[in-house]
């Protein structure tokens, strides 16, 4: 299962994937009486304000969490995790930030594309729970320098790319979720919309049959 979750800055996208990720870890203890619940951090503490943010996030996590530090190699890290696994990312948007910008130096688009489709690869591949955060950062205008413009594509196309693979997708604003995708839902609901069909079907037979014994 990948549910990923989209939001702006502040828009509750972190805590609502905490909540959604601890629902999820619940459900699979039922099963798996050793799933491990997993915090997994992209941001890197580039200055006080961003360590100040950081710090925060912590503080508000209890022990039931085992935190990951992942700033750069997520692919990676993702290839390690099993079925026991309920994962948390947050965010994709700083890791691919990372990327883009590695150490100061901007790289070059085709390891930016080589990097997404290795963890949108990974993403895929696992047998974890995974419970994903990222920022829709296209809602706004075209930006006007040629840096800012490549990492909005990039940004969207990622966002794309695993929404494409996800379970669920939910869009947070001013703290409230709306679905965006779900396909456990659309299961059942297509199963209610057949079953009906089938039930409305078997009754205008029966109807018939009566009629013509009549």
């Amino acid at each position: 299962m990948v549910h990923l979750i989209l939001g702006g800055a502040r828009s509750g996208k972190s805590c609502f994937a905490e909540q959604a990720a601890k629902q999820a870890h619940q459900a699979l203890l039922m099963r798996l009486p050793q799933a491990q619940l997993n915090y997994v951090a992209t941001a890197i503490a580039f200055d006080d304000e961003m360590q100040a943010r950081i710090a925060h996030h912590q503080q508000q996590r209890t022990s039931e969490w085992q935190e990951h530090e992942c700033p750069e190699q997520l692919p990676e890290l993702m290839a390690t995790f099993s079925a026991h696994d309920v994962v948390l990312v947050d965010c994709l948007t700083l890791w691919l930030n990372n990327v883009i910008y590695n150490h100061g130096q901007q790289a070059h688009e085709a390891e930016i594309k080589k990097r997404v489709e290795q963890l949108c690869f990974a993403v895929e591949q696992t047998p974890a729970t995974l419970v994903i955060v990222a920022n829709e950062v296209g809602l706004g205008v075209i930006p006007m320098g040629e840096v800012s413009r490549l990492f909005v594509d990039n940004a969207g196309w990622l966002n794309q790319a695993l929404a494409k693979l996800a379970t669920r997708v939910s869009f947070i604003a001013a703290g409230l979720p709306i679905v965006l995708k779900d396909i456990v839902l659309k299961d059942i609901v297509l199963k209610d919309i057949v079953l009906k069909d089938i039930v409305l079907k078997d009754t205008a037979l029966n109807d018939i049959a009566l009629k013509g014994s009549q």
